[in-house]
């Protein structure tokens, strides 16, 4: 199954557990409803997959956690908030490159319509957030 398929099937299952729960409930709920329908796509899925950067030489322990990792290749994270910004985005990119994965995509159930929620995400993105991120942690927020 190439990349673009894996991406397809999450997607589809995002739909279907939208179609059922529709917006308004805890990510917790969304996240329990994902791993049921990516299981059952025959999907190899690891959940609250734990990922450590390195600064220089230290490994960090400070308990970063990617909501799934689907076939190894796809990291899909689950919000269930009233609007994605930038951070989320960071979030999912810092994600790609901690796991040295493709392709991301951030999924916020909290809308009506499912499509206006998804933001498929690329590694090479992550420079584009780099200048961002950096503003933000100056307290910057334009």
């Amino acid at each position: 199954m190439n990349i673009n398929d894996v991406t397809e099937t999450i997607i589809g299952c995002a739909i279907e557990v939208h179609k059922h729960l529709g917006p308004g409930l805890l990510e917790s709920a969304y996240e329990a409803c994902m791993f049921y329908e990516l299981q059952n796509a025959g999907l190899n899925v690891k959940t609250e997959f734990g990922l450590t950067p390195v600064y220089q030489e230290i490994k960090l322990e400070v308990g970063y956690r990617m909501n799934f990792l689907v076939e190894n290749c796809v990291v899909v994270e689950i919000k269930s908030v009233e609007a994605l910004t930038d951070v989320h985005s960071a979030q999912v990119l810092s994600c790609l490159k901690l796991s040295n994965s493709k392709i991301g995509l951030l999924i916020n159930f909290n809308v009506l319509r499912l499509k206006d929620g998804i933001k498929r995400l690329i590694a090479k993105d992550f420079s584009a957030f780099s200048a961002s991120t950096q503003r933000l942690s100056m307290g910057k927020t334009t």
